[in-house]
């Protein structure tokens, strides 16, 4: 001990700086969740700014877990008004989330500057939800509760008393030298003199994630409206187009259930007034009612910005940002006068006489128009702390108001953060590469948020097809063709296809409101990685059984250790692989276990890399063995409160089956009341080795929207 502080002495005198990384102290919060904290942390926080409690009774449905031994590796300390924290990384270690990135699983190794911001076509951080939340194969996960911007080095940068550090090697003539050699550790610098960090133990890498969803509210659960189909109109369009346009759906029978109105609905937007054009919509009450009783809600675009010709102007004037945005001002969404004052005029212009939701637009970034980072605030968050939680506070305010009215919404945002997960909010941007839209979808799945691959334009029939048949199996079937004004019959050649495809997704419509109801009590979320799949582990490798296999007889094992990130898993039984424009076949993989073919019961593989050529018609679809689908009759409309349904359900394979049907009145938080029920469906073989179906009677006093019940067994025919 004498010797170690002789030579510290002499390191301090001869000007060499030292970095001591202290052990972080731990407190559990909930079951298998504990928070450390490092230094000073700021008050403002992104668990703080989403102010969401976490849903408590979902933590007892887990396994229950001690502290991590990892927690006594993790380190942080202060240095110059900054917090740098360290968390040591094994050597076949994968790290999987980071926010929203649309090109990318596979974290390690990336420096990432998280940070909210438009898409700039790279996965560098800055993105619209910029989540500094990660998950570890090795079954752990980590929150930085910080709404400050992040450094993140995953895996990237090797101190010199490393003991795992890689001897160093001569470029001139070992083949085996790499320009980013190994790293032990994953190293996050915050901008603040202090932070939390919340640890999240599994044993299973689902087990992580659904912890930070229930620690973050639980996910959402929308109407079941929400679940239907959406279109967008053009941006000038009057409320009589928009009722032409509801007319023009129902007589070619193609379903919807709420249209969106983009900017022209407002006097002026841009910046935004918040109040109906009284040309374009000379009856706003009216209009709302009358597509009410079509079944149809009304979404409503806007961004928060306040232009002067607003009525709501000079009373949010002193309580807004010190910059403006298109020369409109910023309503300061952390200040309480400010949020009572946006929360009163969209009661007054929209919620209050029917509105069913919005898209909140422009609340991301991009540096040249919005505020810069020298901005105040009459709350005192600063312009950057804003900038990171601007979007969730946007989210917060208006679900507050659906809520005081005791109606869900379902709407889109552009910005969102750790906390939000509980907010009836989908992601959505500019962006438009068909297949990043999907890896994008993936990787939704790791940060607790929701994104939709929409469809808006396409310069062929196979691509409109082909983007209308993945966002059929995606959190928001939406249609925005606020630009294009394309319709879905729009391409008569595939028009039949496109119908089909869209009327399946009404039919699954017990099976996508189930999925998001174990979404919201349980933390499961809806749309997934493969790699969240018990066949598969998160850094790629897979079960004991595979591993004894050779390469060589099995190239499944190579392709597990891969990145996945053109297929993914929607809801408990389904495998979604999509086809891209130009693509005639691809490769499939299937993790352990059997399964079959969606669309006819057919036996497909198990544990394998299999290629498919489905044909223009067809997406991959892909169910476990023993899976049981629900779905109800094909129609134009989500069922109503109190609407009784006719129920087909589907098991697919040999293996029986069990699945629990969630039900409640669809549109209210009732549910949050205990008005909601959970009907056991099974299939089992009867003693002549015959599939029977069976369903649990439903609960007296609760909901119960089912019908007439008939049963499929999708693979007694092969």
């Amino acid at each position: 001990m004498i010797m170690k502080k002789c030579v510290m002495v002499v390191m301090l005198l001869l000007g060499i700086e030292i970095q001591l990384i202290a052990q972080i102290s731990w407190e559990q919060v909930v079951p298998g969740v504990w928070k450390g904290v490092v230094g000073t942390p700021e008050n403002y926080s992104l668990l703080k700014a989403a102010g969401v409690a976490p849903k408590l009774d979902g933590f007892n449905r887990l396994p229950e877990m001690t502290l991590p031994a990892l927690a006594f590796e993790i380190g942080g300390n202060v240095q110059d008004g900054k917090t740098a924290l360290y968390i040591p990384l094994q050597p076949k270690e994968q790290l999987y989330g980071f926010g929203l990135n649309f090109q990318t699983i596979h974290q390690r190794g990336k420096v990432l500057n998280l940070h909210v911001d438009h898409y700039g076509g790279k996965d560098n951080g800055r993105t619209h939800a910029p989540v500094p939340f990660y998950i570890s194969s090795q079954g752990y996960g980590i929150l930085v509760n910080s709404a400050r911007y992040l450094t993140v080095y995953a895996g990237s940068g090797i101190k010199k008393d490393s003991p795992n550090a890689e001897k160093a090697k001569d470029r001139n003539t070992d083949k085996t030298w790499t320009a980013q050699p190994y790293s032990d550790a994953v190293s996050i610098l915050v901008s603040a003199p202090g932070v939390e960090i919340y640890l999240f133990a599994g044993p299973a890498p689902m087990d992580v994630i659904r912890r930070y969803n229930l620690l973050c509210g639980g996910g959402a659960l929308p109407p079941r409206w929400g679940l239907g189909f959406t279109q967008r109109t053009p941006t000038l369009y009057t409320s009589e187009q928009v009722e032409n346009d509801v007319e023009e759906f129902e007589r070619h029978g193609y379903p919807l259930d709420f249209i969106g109105l983009e900017p022209g609905w407002q006097s002026k937007a841009y910046p935004c007034t918040l109040e109906w054009d009284s040309v374009r919509y000379p009856d706003p009450v009216g209009f709302l009612k009358r597509l009410m009783d079509k079944g149809i809600r009304i979404n409503l675009w806007t961004n928060p910005y306040i232009s002067p010709d607003s009525k709501l102007y000079k009373d949010m004037y002193p309580v807004s940002g010190s910059h403006t945005v298109w020369n409109g001002i910023v309503p300061d969404l952390a200040n309480d006068k400010a949020k009572q004052l946006f929360q009163d005029k969209l009661i007054q212009e929209h919620i209050g006489i029917g509105v069913g939701g919005y898209k909140i637009d422009e609340v991301d970034g991009f540096d040249r128009w919005l505020w810069p980072d020298v901005a105040t605030f009459p709350s005192g968050i600063s312009a950057e702390q804003m900038r990171q939680t601007y979007g969730v506070l946007a989210q917060r305010t208006t679900n507050e108001l659906f809520r005081k009215y005791n109606k869900r919404t379902y709407g889109l945002v552009r910005s969102s953060n750790a906390g939000a997960n509980s907010f009836p909010y989908v992601l959505y941007n500019d962006y438009y590469n068909h297949s990043d839209f999907i890896t994008a979808l993936i990787n939704s799945g790791y940060c607790g948020m929701l994104w939709t691959p929409e469809v808006r334009s396409s310069r062929s029939a196979e691509e409109w097809l082909r983007r209308f048949q993945t966002v059929v199996f995606s959190p928001m079937a939406m249609i925005d063709s606020w630009n294009s004004d394309t319709k879905p019959w729009t391409f008569p050649e595939v028009a039949g296809q496109v119908k089909e495809y869209a009327l399946l997704r009404m039919q699954m419509m017990p099976y996508w409101y189930t999925e998001f109801a174990r979404y919201h009590f349980d933390g499961i979320p809806p749309f997934r990685g493969m790699s969240l799949e018990p066949g598969f582990t998160l850094d790629g490798m897979i079960t004991s059984e595979l591993k004894e296999k050779s390469l060589e007889n099995n190239p499944y094992l190579e392709a597990v250790t891969k990145e996945i990130k053109d297929q993914y898993m929607a809801g408990e039984y389904l495998l979604v692989a999509p086809l891209f424009t130009g693509q005639i076949e691809r490769k499939v993989v299937l993790p352990t276990g059997n399964w079959y073919d969606f669309y006819t019961g057919a036996y497909v593989g198990n544990g394998e890399t299999i290629t498919v050529a489905p044909g223009l018609d067809r997406i991959p679809v892909y169910v476990k063995d023993g899976a049981i689908i629900p779905m109800m009759e094909p129609r134009l409309h989500a069922p109503k409160p109190g609407e009784k349904i006719s129920l087909e359900i589907r098991h697919y394979g040999k293996a029986d089956g069990t699945y629990r049907l969630y039900d409640d009145d669809g549109e209210t938080f009732d549910y949050e009341k205990g008005m909601y029920s959970w009907r056991e469906i099974r299939v089992s073989h009867d003693r002549n080795g015959k599939l029977k179906g069976y369903i649990s009677k439903a609960e007296k006093g609760k909901p119960n929207s089912i019908g007439k019940i008939t049963w499929r067994f999708m693979t007694d025919k092969f």
